[in-house]
């Protein structure tokens, strides 16, 4: 069956008669205030840090425009940032072709081509573009960095949707709230717990609905040599994940849609998580961590996430209780 066949057997299987999941998509490269991890206290100095997560730190501020450039850096092993200040954009670098998760505004496409090539990397050697949650923000810029890198897109059912057709879902929280992007084919359909692979390369897809009903999270292994030996960390790209909406919008009148955003925190919240990357560095706390001294590595930094996220969940819909009851 060809990519596309499978992207539109998936599609049309959606409708009523459910999915039937692959247990691995495997590609190959010829084919507000957050809360989050737990708070660092800020240190007045950098000087423990690599140089490039340095540069980045003195060019970027804890909340920070979504297109300001910002310099790239390495996180671990062969995963890179290439975002901008304000919206992440990770380069996981393969032997046979590179993985790209995100792709920042379409007006910030360009800027993480440069970043990449910064890197010493050619963009065209990404062969597979995967998203977090499906918002112009984020994936605004898939259709131009695809046009750049000629990779193959893989997308949840939902996302492939949305980038289809560059309109949220309706059933969106903040559905009518989003510019409208240029819209772009998915190649493949993930689904929760699938595999992508490419070459040496595999990262697990993790379904957590609830700042949006496509949004993806991603686990993979991350290697480097010290020593002489392998120093390999579980990172973690984990959605937004805030009850974000329209001003209409009430999550306590959709009780399943609340239900599967309680069951994604449970998710992210359980996974092996030794570095957390999320879509907005604000969200994880990326500037205060790295300024403390201590790095990104946390063990403990997922579980501290979803607890941050369910606690937001738990005020958004006590909110919307007394806003009903006239308090």
């Amino acid at each position: 069956m060809s990519w596309f066949s499978e992207l539109d057997s998936r599609l049309r299987g959606n409708d009523g008669m459910g999915v039937a999941a692959i247990s691995v998509v495997s590609l190959l490269a010829a084919c507000a205030p957050t809360e989050g991890t737990a708070q660092a206290q800020t240190a007045n100095t950098t000087s423990s840090l690599p140089a490039d997560q340095t540069a980045w730190t003195q060019g970027c501020k804890r909340w920070d425009d979504w297109d300001k450039p910002a310099p790239p850096f390495k996180v671990h092993g062969n995963t890179y940032y290439v975002g901008t200040c304000g919206i992440a954009v990770v380069l996981v670098a393969g032997d046979d072709g590179h993985i790209l998760i995100d792709s920042g505004t379409e007006n910030a496409a360009e800027l993480v081509a440069d970043n990449i090539r910064t890197l010493g990397f050619d963009p065209a050697d990404v062969a597979i573009m995967l998203h977090s949650h499906e918002h112009h923000d984020h994936v605004g810029g898939f259709a131009k960095l695809q046009a750049i890198t000629n990779a193959r897109i893989v997308a949840s059912i939902v996302g492939a949707r949305v980038l289809g057709t560059g309109v949220v879902a309706k059933n969106d929280p903040q559905y009518g709230e989003h510019d409208p992007m240029t819209p772009v084919a998915t190649n493949v359909l993930v689904l929760d717990g699938e595999l992508v692979t490419l070459g040496n390369l595999e990262l697990t897809a993790i379904e957590t609905p609830g700042h949006s009903p496509g949004a993806l999270s991603w686990q993979w292994r991350s290697c480097d040599e010290q020593d002489g030996q392998q120093n390999c960390k579980s990172i973690v790209y984990a959605d937004s994940l805030s009850p974000v909406s329209s001003d209409s919008y009430r999550f306590g009148e959709h009780a399943a849609y609340v239900a599967e955003y309680r069951q994604a925190l449970g998710r992210v919240a359980a996974l092996d998580c030794e570095i957390l990357l999320t879509p907005h560095p604000s969200h994880s706390n990326m500037v205060r961590r790295l300024k403390s001294g201590d790095g990104l590595e946390d063990s403990s930094s997922c579980r501290s996430y979803a607890d941050g996220k369910n606690r937001r969940l738990d005020n958004r819909l006590d909110e919307e209780t007394k806003s009903a009851n006239g308090g």
